[in-house]
């Protein structure tokens, strides 16, 4: 049995980065570009984007806008989740005005109603009437995975990233965020890999702000991105103790942090002087080319006496805030081709030039180049 669109069941170093701050240069332009634009790049329509959480389907079908395409989710008789687009074939009313009957997504306007595969199976109005073969909706690849709807809009070129901790003894799932904020996954990604902005964004929690010096990564490219390690001393007041299981004044995380093309991210934190892990995975799904969802998850290898669930979700709020804040308050996204020179960059950045340079490249091999709004 083979599991198709919706979940139907049938038999080194960047190159091109522009200036860095420490190298020498000779005076450059700089050009006015703002953003990439992530709806006119058809390759990463191929890849698999979490949405919202299943538990948001429970009473109904919901819309969401991915890339730019306007979908509708539901909850199959299953419990599987399905996507169409988000558009009646009769006289395009949205389907996520509609109900959920028998499994079947039912347009709200004239109830004609239809399968996961999007083609129409009843027509109230015609009941003795053959059903027109082309009367169908554009079906979506969707699935559920660590309890969120995941769609891909294309072929996968992929799978979804794995969560070793997803499910293995020992760990907790907690979902902490889904919400939208205005800026793009690039910014996004980037911010997550940048040690150097924690002395300033977050001085009111854990950055030393008298530290400013960013710990190294050390860098391994994968099949899916790369994988950055590192060890960062962080402060660690009253408030955070039972967050990272110590009562050191100045602490360490051990980070063994993964980007997955082209939005996703693990942030692997161990406590060294605790033992504890607090692991998080991220999911930047475009909206549009303004817009995107920050989803994110939290595993834990301790228990809810030794830390509760809210307080983890409160302390990582925080955080999060501070990172929108500060991101919102920047060009909506980064330029991808760094050979266009719109920023400046320092040694701390080159998890944000690796990135760039792995899109770049993905977006070459595909036969596309950088689509960006002059």
């Amino acid at each position: 049995m083979t599991i198709g669109l919706n979940g139907c069941r049938h038999a080194a170093q960047p190159t091109g980065e522009g200036d860095r701050i420490g190298t020498p240069a000779g005076a450059v332009e700089v050009k006015e570009y703002t953003k990439m634009l992530v709806t006119q790049q058809a390759v990463l329509r191929r890849f698999w984007y979490a949405l919202m959480p299943m538990t948001a389907l429970d009473d109904g079908p919901k819309p969401f806008t991915l890339l730019g395409e306007k979908l509708v989710l539901w909850k199959q008789a299953d419990g599987t989740p399905a996507a169409l687009q988000d558009r009646c074939c009769h006289r395009t009313a949205q389907l996520s005005k509609g109900f959920v009957e028998n499994g079947h997504i039912v347009c709200g306007y004239h109830g004609w109603s239809y399968d996961c595969s999007g083609a129409c199976v009843k027509i109230p109005q015609s009941p003795g009437s053959a059903i027109p073969p082309g009367a169908k909706v554009k079906p979506f690849h969707c699935q559920e995975k660590y309890g969120y709807v995941w769609v891909a809009l294309e072929a996968p070129l992929r799978d979804i990233p794995h969560f070793p901790e997803d499910g293995a003894p020992g760990y907790r799932r907690i979902f902490q965020f889904y919400e939208t904020w205005k800026t793009s996954p690039l910014r996004m990604m980037e911010n997550s890999f940048d040690n150097s902005h924690f002395s300033f964004v977050h001085k009111a929690n854990f950055g030393i702000l008298e530290q400013p010096q960013p710990a190294p990564y050390e860098f391994n490219e994968t099949d899916y991105g790369f994988e950055a390690i590192t060890t960062v001393p962080i402060r660690n007041p009253e408030a955070s103790h039972r967050v990272t299981g110590t009562t050191e004044q100045i602490t360490h995380r051990h980070l063994v942090n993964r980007y997955y093309l082209p939005f996703c991210r693990r942030f692997g934190c161990t406590y060294p002087a605790s033992g504890t892990d607090h692991i998080i995975y991220n999911c930047a799904t475009p909206i549009d080319d303004d817009n995107m969802v920050l989803v994110q998850w939290l595993y834990r290898n301790d228990t809810e006496e030794a830390c509760s669930t809210q307080e983890l979700i409160d302390w990582d709020a925080a955080i999060t805030a501070e990172d929108r804040d500060i991101l919102e308050a920047t060009d909506p996204d980064a330029c991808v081709d760094t050979r266009r020179r719109v920023e400046f960059h320092m040694p701390s950045d080159k998890p944000g030039l690796i990135i760039r340079k792995q899109l770049m490249d993905l977006l070459t091999a595909h036969g596309e180049t950088e689509i960006f709004r002059p």
